[in-house]
């Protein structure tokens, strides 16, 4: 029977409730591994597991038990070992590893912030700012539309100008985030973000971060900036004992949070 992980911390961590449920249909009862000073926080994996989302808000809700009564490691969505004993053996070959993990993420949150453009108000901004892209605009209004190759050439002077200023406001939005956090994790590129950024904040400085999210929406208008959190510290975490296996399933990097908010 394949193991599934939902998160690592120390064994002296406070016992999670009795017959707790996890992922899977019906649940699997949660359980916890032990491994010399460490403690892994599992459950049988059902077969054919799914990013659906009763087993992400499962695998969200366990993760919320187990961080309340201190620092975990949390697992994305989908980690799962060949069995117990893999597990185990993960923990202990890298055991200092997670222990400098559990000291470094204690009293840490993670925020995730993607933002894209305001299409009309960056095509404004972007005509406001460039003379020769105005001027050939004027030029083709002036004949009626302009001719194909004018039209071409407008639509490349306009997307290269958008693409230097979508690396301008990703540069902009990490200046001023990043002094207010302890960490910064770039995620996947996906088309229409500009920016999607992890930041490690402590929780006690989580109002100021959020702050600074502000901040950026005043002095960069034309970006939409949307926040998601606070969430377990994933993106600061690197590879838990299910991912050396290579036998992860289904996650496709999305936290359990990230993908049941939507």
């Amino acid at each position: 029977m394949s193991t599934y992980v939902y998160a690592i911390g120390a064994r002296s961590h406070p016992a999670l409730p009795e017959g707790m449920g996890g992922v899977g249909d019906p649940p699997r009862e949660v359980r916890v591994l032990e491994e010399g000073d460490l403690a892994a926080v599992v459950s049988d994996a059902p077969e054919g597991l799914r990013p659906r989302r009763r087993d992400l808000l499962a695998h969200q809700s366990v993760l919320a038990e187990a961080g309340a009564a201190g620092c975990v490691l949390p697992m994305r969505f989908g980690s799962v070992s060949p069995d117990d004993d893999t597990v185990t053996a993960v923990l202990a070959e890298r055991a200092e590893h997670y222990r400098e993990r559990l000291r470094a993420l204690d009293g840490r949150v993670e925020y995730n912030v993607k933002a894209n453009h305001v299409e009309e108000a960056v095509l404004h901004q972007v005509m406001a700012e460039n003379t020769e892209i105005r001027a050939l605009a004027e030029a083709n209004r002036q004949a009626g539309g302009g001719s194909y190759q004018a039209k071409i050439r407008l639509g490349e002077m306009v997307a290269a100008a958008v693409q230097t200023r979508e690396a301008e406001d990703a540069t902009a939005l990490e200046r001023v985030l990043e002094p207010v956090a302890e960490a910064v994790s770039t995620g996947p590129e996906s088309t229409g973000w500009l920016a999607n950024l992890s930041f490690l904040v402590d929780r006690e400085a989580a109002e100021r971060f959020l702050g600074a999210v502000e901040r950026v929406r005043t002095e960069l208008p034309h970006v939409e900036v949307r926040v998601n959190g606070p969430l377990p510290p994933y993106s600061f975490v690197e590879p838990g004992p299910a991912e050396p296996a290579g036998t992860a399933a289904g996650g496709a990097g999305a936290t359990a949070a990230e993908a049941g908010s939507g």
